[in-house]
């Protein structure tokens, strides 16, 4: 072989190695960072600062509405329990989601019957913008009235009441569960 030929080679080798090195360093850096925030504009005097936690935050609600809007829902209020009934009566599932601890303190999530995905993604139902969220970290959703937590196999893992969850587990009223540096308790 000429020795142009050699360096063609050696040259092509070259670049295709660097390409294969900014490839992993993307996908590290996505999956580390997850994607872009898009700034919506500021609405009714509100800062731009502000306006993509709103956004995030309006933006489950309204999804669990249209959603319970779309599927109706077919429940009839129990008769109240008499001295006849033995059977004891079930209580009605959770409708609030409450930020106890993190960066969304204090904000309130109403609960349709649609699970809820929680994690770093733009996509989910509630967006937690941490270092030790995954970007699909946790799933909340109505089981048999009952809401039960699933983590989704993330790094950080998912706690109820200070214990890991490593398959569905039912949420009780009021009682923490923490994803990331984020609490969260369930309430009527």
């Amino acid at each position: 072989m000429s020795e142009l030929t050699l360096l063609v080679l050696r040259i092509g080798f070259l670049i295709l190695l660097w390409a294969f090195v900014f490839a992993i360093v993307y996908a590290l850096r996505s999956d580390l960072f997850g994607q872009k925030v898009r700034r919506l504009p500021a609405q009714n005097g509100q800062s731009a600062a502000s306006a993509p936690v709103v956004a995030a935050s309006a933006a489950a609600p309204a999804a669990a509405a249209s959603a319970a809007a779309t599927a109706p829902i077919a429940r009839t209020s129990a008769p109240a329990a008499t001295a006849d009934d033995d059977e004891p009566q079930a209580e009605p599932p959770a409708r609030r989601l409450v930020i106890t601890s993190g960066a969304k303190e204090g904000m309130e999530l109403e609960l349709g019957d649609d699970q809820l995905t929680i994690g770093r993604s733009a996509d989910s139902g509630l967006v937690i913008r941490d270092d030790y969220t995954s970007t699909h970290h946790a799933r909340l959703m109505l089981w048999s009235d009952q809401w039960m937590i699933q983590d989704l196999d993330s790094t950080n893992g998912t706690f109820l009441n200070g214990k890991r969850v490593s398959i569905p587990t039912p949420v009780p009223l009021n009682t923490p569960v923490s994803i990331g540096t984020t609490t969260f308790e369930l309430r009527r």
